[in-house]
């Protein structure tokens, strides 16, 4: 894919309202960190819940891109938040995510969003997983590197 075409609100570090979001690996583990702000609180002083769920949903991509090294799509996506994020001071949130099970051309991933440590929202992901040559020609995935390589 041409870096012309490459405009994702999440990880694309050229996007300007995007989040400019990154990845690295911890073991099992794909990892991203993102500092928030008020521009995409929902209640006053709380992180939007739907951009805590696009946020985890982007990382359980990566983590197919990365683990399985090719693409794949959301089917299922089950939230359950626990408590609220908030949007103001310095302190980054940081989304973990791991394959736990793998069925058939489906992959079963865990994720949660945590604040200094803390587990604010978890996750249950299904995710259809393309076969290699579908992934490389109709999606022009070739690799998937993460930050560091």
């Amino acid at each position: 894919m041409g870096k012309e075409e490459y405009n994702c609100f999440m990880c694309s570090p050229t996007n300007p309202k995007g989040l400019h979001l990154s990845f690295y690996e911890d073991g099992d583990d794909v990892v991203t960190r993102w500092i928030p702000s008020r521009d995409y609180e929902g209640w006053k002083g709380v992180i939007h819940g739907g951009i805590q769920a696009t946020i985890i949903d982007e990382t359980a991509g990566w983590t197919v891109l990365r683990k399985l090294q090719t693409s794949g799509v959301t089917t299922r996506l089950n939230l359950k938040y626990r408590k609220p994020v908030p949007s103001r001071g310095t302190m980054p949130i940081e989304v973990r995510c791991r394959i736990v099970e793998m069925k058939h051309t489906f992959a079963i991933l865990k994720a949660e969003l945590r604040v200094n440590g803390e587990v604010h929202t978890e996750a249950d992901l299904t995710f259809f997983c393309y076969p290699e040559e579908k992934a490389r020609t109709e999606f022009g995935f070739s690799e998937c590197k993460v930050e560091g390589e």
